[in-house]
């Protein structure tokens, strides 16, 4: 009998790749003011393309508009409006957009049925290299999105980012953050290990990751997490099928939402489905789609979004 390994069928919508953030790594980002941002009717030409596919997974994917912005109210409402759109076309909106305020994550709960942020790393001393220019790393302010999450009950993704600059104490450290705020609150249903894949517009020239060392991570995040939260790696960033096997031996137990193209890692295309099908097939392993919701988490959501569920 085949084991299972899960994914999302997803799409990812940028309303803006404009960010306020200078990470040394990113391969996503424009400057403030540089990017038209996406129009709710250039989004629904998209999504109606997406509806005979098998899609059911939008990554609202967003770069991070200041908090004190004069136009941070219309970013944030265009992101809601997109989220809204997708949902009335019938996928499931899953939103990453970096810190939000409680007041908007609230608002934002209404119509997602989960959300994301990448905790990365908590030790502050990526703040002096990888993180110099980037005011929303600042651990403390992800811990908070952490937190407000579980008080608001939203089902949430967060994740570590590998090879920019931590230790591997640091690794652990931030697995254990992550395991006390889930047993405060019982709301993460996913943590992501990203290895960080060098890309063709970033300024960091290097990754100090090698793929070799991935495999005795995730045992590790195994045995540092709770049962209650699944381990996502992603597939286009393990070039080696054989240690993206091992990773699943391992442990790890999702391979996250698979689209057409990785925003963040553009340089680092998914394989073909039917690819991935067989290779995981041939060491026993059986690819299932699923929500960007666990089913464990369906009576946290709204009545209308519940509502949705039941027409899927």
């Amino acid at each position: 009998m085949l084991k299972t390994i899960t994914y999302s069928p997803s799409y990812t919508l940028v309303p803006t790749y404009e960010c306020f953030n200078r990470c040394t790594y990113c391969n996503f980002r424009v400057a403030p003011s540089q990017d038209d941002w996406l129009s709710l009717s250039q989004a629904q030409k998209i999504l109606h393309s997406l509806q005979p596919q098998s899609v059911s997974e939008i990554l609202i994917l967003s770069g991070e508009v200041h908090p004190q912005s004069p136009r941070r109210k219309a970013w944030f409402q265009r992101i809601y409006d997109l989220c809204q759109l997708s949902l009335d076309m019938g996928f499931f909106p899953h939103t990453n957009a970096g810190p939000l305020s409680y007041n908007e994550m609230a608002q934002l709960k209404q119509v997602n049925v989960s959300m994301g942020l990448m905790l990365e790393q908590i030790t502050p001393k990526l703040l002096k290299t990888v993180h110099h220019h980037a005011p929303s790393k600042i651990p403390e302010v992800r811990l908070q999105q952490l937190e407000w999450a579980g008080e608001l009950k939203i089902p949430f993704t967060t994740g570590l980012l590998l090879g920019i600059g931590e230790t591997e104490t640091d690794r652990w450290d931030t697995l254990e953050v992550i395991t006390a705020i889930q047993s405060r609150w019982g709301h993460i249903q996913e943590v992501i290990l990203q290895p960080h894949c060098v890309g063709s517009h970033q300024s960091l020239t290097e990754s100090q990751f090698t793929l070799d060392q991935f495999p005795d991570i995730v045992k590790k995040a195994r045995e540092i997490l709770p049962e209650s939260i699944a381990i996502q790696i992603p597939p286009n960033l393990i070039s080696s099928p054989n240690i993206l096997l091992l990773c699943l031996e391992a442990g790890a137990t999702d391979l996250g939402g698979i689209s057409p193209k990785d925003e963040v890692n553009p340089d680092y295309p998914h394989l073909l489905h039917q690819t991935l099908v067989n290779l995981l097939e041939s060491a026993g392993w059986k690819l299932i789609p699923r929500l960007p919701v666990y089913p464990h988490y369906y009576d946290w959501l709204s009545p209308s979004l519940r509502k949705n569920m039941s027409i899927r």
